[in-house]
C-alpha cells in the first residue's frame, strides 16, 4: 500500500475530485472534525450528498500556491493509474513515505488461494496491514477439526451433496449460501475421510470397515489424538504468530510478545513436560525449566514493558503473567472437545442404528415401517445436530486457540473514496 499527496491547480479542485473519485482505488484520508462541523453548518437546503462531500475534500485540501494537496493511500500497483487519471486536470500523484505509527490499510484479497475462506479471518478481524493472511490455512484447519468431530462417510456424502447444489445456483433461496460452498465441501471431504477412518457410514453399519479405530470403543486413543492435533495446530499458530510480531514491530517486539517467541518457549516448555513424563525422559524435563524459565522472563518483560514500569506496572506483569501460564494449559486441552463431539457424533449414530435394528428384527410389518422411519428421522436429527455442533466448536477453537495468537491487533480494510452519484430528477 502506497501513501500518496494528491496534487492539483485551486483552479480545477472539481474536475480533479471527479476524477479521483472515478479512479475507485484511492482511499482519502478522514475529513479533520473541525472541518465537518464547518461544511455542515453552512450546508443550504439545495445541496446534495455529491456537493456536501465536494466541498468536504474541497476545505480539507492543503492550499500552497497555485495548488492544493490531499493525502491518502492507493495501491502500489495502481500509482500509474492514478497519476495518469489526475493528468487532464493538471493533478499528479506523488508517492510519499509512510508516516511512523500509522498503520497501512489492508486491501482484501478479491482472489486467488484461499479467497473462499476469507470470511473465516474476516468474520474475526481485518487483518492487519503488516501480518500474514492466513485465510488458506485456517480454513484448512477448520475443515480438519470439522471432519473429527464429524466423521461419517455418509453424512461427509451429504455435505458434499449440498455444496453442489448451492454451487449450482440453481435454486434462488440458496443464493446467500453460494460463497459457503468450498466450506460445505471441505467439510463433506474431511468428515468422508474420517468416516472411513472410524468405519461409520450413517453410524455403525458394518458397510465400510474399521481403518483406524471406533470412537465409542477407543475413547482414549481419540482423546490423545485430539491433544496431538491442538498441540500440532497451536505450534503452528504461535510460528505465524512471530513471523507477524516481527514484520509488526520488528526482532524486540517478535522476542517479547506473549504471542512471539516468549509465548513459544512456554508452550514448548509445555510440551517437553507432557513429552518427558509420557517417555520417562530426565533430559526433556530437563529442557522443560530452561524453556519455561526463559520463556516466563521474556513474557514478563514484555508484559513490564507495556505496562510502564512502576510498582503498580510490576503487579499487572505478575497477574498477566500468570493468566499467560494458566490460558496456555487450558487452550491445549480445549482441543480435547474434538474427541468428545467426535464421540458423541459417532454414539448417536450408535443409537439410532440400535433402534433400527431391533425395530427391523421384530420381523413384523409394523416393526419394519418403523425401523425404516427411525432410521430417516433418527439420521436427520442426528445429522442437522451434530453438523451445527462441530461447526460452533471448531469456530471456537479456530478464534479463541489459534486466532488470539496469530493477530495481536486489528487491522483496517481499504475503502476507495467516491463521490456519491448524482442526484436525478424524473419528470413525466
Amino acid at each position: 500500500m502506497q501513501r500518496i499527496a494528491l496534487v492539483g491547480p485551486c483552479t480545477h479542485q472539481r474536475d480533479f475530485l471527479d476524477r479521483l473519485s472515478s479512479t475507485g482505488v484511492v482511499e482519502l484520508d478522514p475529513v479533520r472534525p473541525d472541518i465537518e462541523l464547518a461544511v455542515v453548518a453552512d450546508r443550504q437546503p439545495d445541496w446534495s450528498d455529491r456537493e456536501l462531500e465536494l466541498r468536504r475534500r474541497t476545505a480539507q485540501a492543503v492550499p500552497h500556491g497555485p495548488v492544493t494537496a490531499l493525502l491518502g493511500w492507493t495501491p502500489a500497483a495502481a500509482l500509474s493509474e492514478v497519476t495518469e487519471a489526475l493528468t487532464p486536470a493538471g493533478g499528479a500523484a506523488v508517492p510519499l513515505p509512510p508516516p511512523p505509527g500509522v498503520q497501512p490499510p489492508t486491501l482484501l484479497r478479491q482472489r486467488g488461494r484461499g479467497r473462499s475462506f476469507e470470511v473465516l479471518v474476516q468474520t474475526y478481524t481485518t487483518v492487519p496491514y503488516a501480518d500474514i493472511d492466513p485465510a488458506l490455512v485456517a480454513g484448512l484447519a477448520y475443515v480438519a477439526m470439522f471432519g473429527m468431530m464429524f466423521g461419517d462417510v455418509g453424512h461427509g456424502l451429504l455435505l458434499l451433496l449440498g455444496a453442489v447444489i448451492v454451487r449450482s445456483g440453481r435454486f434462488a433461496r440458496l443464493a446467500k449460501l453460494r460463497p459457503a460452498w468450498p466450506f460445505l465441501a471441505g467439510a463433506g471431504v474431511a468428515s468422508i475421510a474420517f468416516g472411513v477412518l472410524y468405519g461409520e457410514m450413517f453410524g455403525p453399519t458394518g458397510l465400510i470397515p474399521v481403518v483406524w479405530l471406533s470412537p465409542v470403543d477407543d475413547v482414549i486413543p481419540l482423546l490423545l489424538t485430539a491433544l496431538g492435533v491442538g498441540a500440532v495446530l497451536l505450534g503452528g499458530a504461535y510460528g505465524l504468530g512471530i513471523v507477524n510480531r516481527f514484520r509488526e514491530g520488528g526482532w524486540a517486539f517478535a522476542l517479547y510478545a506473549r504471542t512471539g517467541i516468549a509465548g513459544a518457549l512456554l508452550f514448548l516448555a509445555l510440551g517437553c513436560v507432557a513429552g518427558g513424563v509420557y517417555f520417562g525422559s530426565g533430559w526433556l524435563l530437563v529442557g522443560a525449566v530452561v524453556l519455561g524459565v526463559a520463556g516466563l522472563v521474556l513474557t514478563f518483560l514484555g508484559l513490564l514493558a507495556a505496562t510502564g514500569g512502576g510498582g503498580a506496572g510490576v503487579l499487572q506483569a505478575i497477574v498477566e503473567l500468570f493468566d499467560v501460564v494458566v490460558r496456555l494449559g487450558s487452550n491445549v486441552v480445549s482441543f480435547a472437545r474434538l474427541a468428545a463431539f467426535g464421540l458423541t457424533h459417532a454414539a448417536l449414530g450408535a443409537i439410532v442404528w440400535q433402534g433400527t435394528v431391533a425395530l427391523w428384527d421384530s420381523g413384523s410389518v409394523p416393526g419394519r415401517l418403523g425401523a425404516g422411519l427411525v432410521l430417516i428421522a433418527g439420521t436427520s436429527i442426528a445429522f442437522a445436530l451434530e453438523a451445527l455442533v462441530a461447526g460452533i466448536q471448531a469456530l471456537r477453537l479456530e478464534y479463541y486457540e489459534l486466532f488470539s495468537r496469530v493477530f495481536d491487533t486489528d487491522g483496517r480494510p481499504f475503502r476507495p473514496w467516491r463521490l456519491p452519484a448524482e442526484d436525478t430528477e424524473v419528470t413525466s
